[in-house]
């Protein structure tokens, strides 16, 4: 489930808050009341409830209270009736497609989110210039109020399994109560799975910037918890799917790392190639006829020379030139190019003195191969970076 560019693209409006709900009949007009005094003044924002066909009525509720707000020339409020789908996530993903702010709120409609918190995440991700404010249960300031410790220690526990096993740094991954910008999720092609998109957000949207601020998260007093066997059961699902996404991704991404560096290695190897043919061909065949096995070492001299420079330049991009360290590596990229050029004198020799093949011929096929063992050799040993990295 993905949201597409077009979905995504309107900017009419600075700000959109989504509230899903489902039989919130008796927060909802309260809540509406509450979120239209607290948005900022100076921008043009929206309230989009996603209702999914509550059975105590509460999409009527709100279709009738965003009648009202229209002719009295308050707050734009849409609803989203939805008949066919239930789900948290998916409400969510049907309200930012509904919407057209700039920046996105996502906040419950049972006030455990204090709705004047979104002033200060709007006005926090201005400051940090950050991509996503995540109201925060867990930082310096933060505090739960109304919870059982069962209740505490499940969320701890939920938060520590998508700590550990997705790589999120933040401390508190599961609120349910954050903002932002509308590019972030551009991209993303949602699973939709589980109560918390925003831990979806979190794997998927990567290089996004991410801050945190305190909030007090207080427990619903009007209505009941949706928290029960099935919502635990989603929350499994969704963390195994975003963990295997999560380790495809990194082996994407370590699969384009290598290759690229094996690119450019070879590359580097093949301007050596050149040096060393050319090297070889002139003190072998041009100047001075020197026995092809002479005139190989000199080329192979030369190439080794200009391949270390370029790959600790460009391949390894190893940025630091100073000289003690700079003459150490050299020294293990001529031990192992070494390595190589006597296993390139071998083959030479032997395609050369045994199987009769042309001095040009054998010398390329020869090249091609030690550097294969000079890429392996050279990354994990001179560079100090791994194989498969």
């Amino acid at each position: 489930m993905s949201l597409t560019k077009t979905e995504l693209s309107a900017r009419s409006r600075s700000l959109s808050v989504i509230i899903p709900t489902y039989n919130e009949s008796k927060n909802i007009t309260r809540m509406l009341d509450i979120v239209s005094s607290c948005l900022p003044p100076e921008t043009n924002a929206e309230i989009v409830v996603v209702d999914d066909n509550s059975p105590d009525g509460t999409g009527k509720i709100a279709d009738e209270y965003a009648r009202r707000s229209r002719d009295n020339g308050g707050c734009e409020i849409r609803v989203i009736n939805r008949k066919d789908e239930k789900g948290l996530s998916s409400a969510i993903l049907a309200g930012i497609r509904a919407s057209s702010g700039e920046s996105v709120v996502v906040m419950d409609s049972d006030f455990s989110h204090p709705p004047e918190t979104i002033t200060k995440m709007i006005e926090e991700m201005k400051k940090s210039d950050c991509d996503i404010v995540v109201a925060s249960r867990y930082v310096k300031g933060g505090s739960i109020t109304g919870w059982p410790f069962k209740r505490k220690l499940i969320s701890k526990g939920a938060t520590k399994i998508a700590q550990q096993s997705l790589g999120i740094k933040i401390k508190d991954p599961m609120s349910g109560f954050f903002a932002f910008r509308r590019h972030v999720v551009r991209n993303i092609n949602f699973d939709a799975i589980g109560y918390k998109i925003l831990l979806e957000i979190l794997v998927k949207a990567r290089g996004a910037k991410v801050k945190e601020i305190p909030y007090n998260f207080t427990d619903r007093k009007e209505g009941t918890s949706k928290l029960d066997a099935a919502v635990i059961l989603d929350y499994t699902k969704s963390v195994w799917k975003l963990y295997r996404y999560g380790r495809s991704v990194r082996e994407r991404r370590t699969s384009v790392h290598f290759l690229s560096k094996a690119g450019r290695f070879y590359t580097v190897g093949a301007t050596g190639l050149l040096v060393n043919y050319l090297v070889s061909f002139l003190f072998g065949a041009v100047l001075s006829n020197l026995w092809y096995i002479y005139a190989t070492m000199i080329g192979i001299m030369f190439s080794m020379t200009s391949n270390f420079i370029l790959n600790k330049i460009w391949t390894f991009e190893d940025k630091d030139m100073n000289l003690k360290r700079t003459l150490l590596q050299y020294g293990s990229f001529v031990l192992f190019s070494g390595i190589g050029a006597v296993f390139q004198l071998g083959m030479v020799y032997l395609m050369v003195e045994t199987e009769h093949v042309s001095y040009a011929l054998a010398l390329f096929i020869s090249v091609a191969i030690a550097s294969i063992g000079n890429f392996i050799l050279n990354k994990k040993w001179t560079f100090k970076e791994k194989i498969w990295s």
